[in-house]
């Protein structure tokens, strides 16, 4: 189970945390263990992608972000995950990629982070 735990869904975890790089960040792990989209069953990939589609309704709710992006890596943790960031008018990377090492100051003021995840489940349910 990651840390961070927001909620449960059908085959994945969220996770919304403090120290994310952009306002709005969350993230979607999948509960078992698998590195790649293909690893999945017919089935399973199908109820991820409902995962998918609901956590992106979510954070766009929450947000108001005029655009998501959405990436799948797993070179620093082998396991499936996608990570959803919200893009804002404006936002450090605007016209590029997302780069979270290059952020330099904590997207949440101390404390803010739970009205955030108050408002990222009453999204998801």
């Amino acid at each position: 189970m990651p840390n961070d735990l927001l909620v449960e869904l059908e085959t994945s975890w969220v996770t919304v945390n403090e120290d994310a790089p952009m306002r709005g960040y969350a993230c979607l792990v999948f509960k078992r263990h698998v590195v790649e989209l293909h690893d999945l069953s017919e089935d399973e990939g199908v109820a991820f992608m409902r995962d998918v589609r609901r956590l992106s309704a979510a954070v766009q709710e929450v947000t108001g972000a005029v655009k998501l992006n959405y990436e799948v890596h797993g070179n620093t943790i082998p396991h499936l995950h996608m990570h959803f960031y919200p893009r804002y008018p404006g936002d450090p990377f605007e016209g590029g990629p997302i780069n979270p090492k290059v952020v330099g100051k904590p997207a949440y003021a101390p404390g803010e982070i739970n009205a955030v995840r108050k408002r990222f489940l009453e999204a998801l349910t």
